[in-house]
């Protein structure tokens, strides 16, 4: 695989990273579980070898602080569908005491 086609890669990694970042702060979960099934580009990244060399040093910088831009993303939904889930909880408890007094 030549420079230009690692590259290549890694510019596909960087969109794919930066669309699961844009829908994870949309909420659309779902959307970024089928982005994620595209991740063997990181296979294909990590057999090059291509993020190793000097050169390329603020390229791995900035594709780790895309990685840790998703987790911070989805750690923010996660705590948002927690609390929509006790919510509904505490709705159906209230249903159902309900329910009981009829």
């Amino acid at each position: 695989m030549n420079a230009n086609e690692q590259i290549q890669l890694l510019d596909c990694l960087q969109s794919l990273l930066e669309k699961q970042i844009k829908l994870a702060r949309h909420g659309n979960i779902g959307d970024i579980e089928i982005l994620s099934e595209q991740a063997e580009l990181v296979e294909k990244i990590a057999g090059t070898q291509i993020l190793e060399s000097g050169e390329l040093k603020n390229r791995k910088e900035q594709l780790k602080k895309l990685y840790s831009d998703l987790n911070l993303a989805l750690f923010a939904q996660k705590d948002d569908v927690a609390e929509k889930l006790k919510q509904i909880q505490k709705g159906i408890k209230i249903v159902q005491a309900y329910r009981r007094n009829i």
